[in-house]
């Protein structure tokens, strides 16, 4: 299997330190950039061309889901994965309507999830 490419956005540095460390940790899977903000994201998965973009909705700027719109209209190829800590019942329909494979809650991000969330959506 080839390495999965990821871009990490989130606002929170200790969210991004958390997150490239399970990327880290997760076989196969490699981060490929850090953005901080929805235009950050929309111009770094443009320049990246990641496989995988784990994309929290709090943005400054433009929000995760008009981001996620953006990035799947402009790069079909990338499969983003909205995070969030709010309820799934609150955010999942909107983010796959934006164009998001799947909402995951951010406590939830492990290797293993991350991995079979991958291979579910690949």
């Amino acid at each position: 299997m080839a390495t999965v490419r990821v871009l990490i956005v989130d606002d929170q540095e200790p969210f991004r330190s958390a997150a490239r460390l399970v990327v880290g940790l997760t076989d196969g899977f490699e981060v490929s950039g850090e953005a901080a903000s929805g235009e950050s994201a929309v111009s770094m998965a443009s320049e990246l061309s990641p496989d995988l973009i784990l994309m929290d909705i709090n943005l400054p700027g433009i929000d995760g889901l008009e981001a996620t719109r953006q990035i799947v209209q402009a790069q079909s190829s990338a499969k983003v994965i909205v995070m969030s800590t709010y309820e799934p019942d609150e955010y999942e329909q909107r983010a796959i309507e934006a164009g998001a494979v799947a909402f995951m809650s951010k406590s939830d991000l492990d290797p293993d999830t991350l991995l079979e969330s991958w291979l579910r959506h690949s």
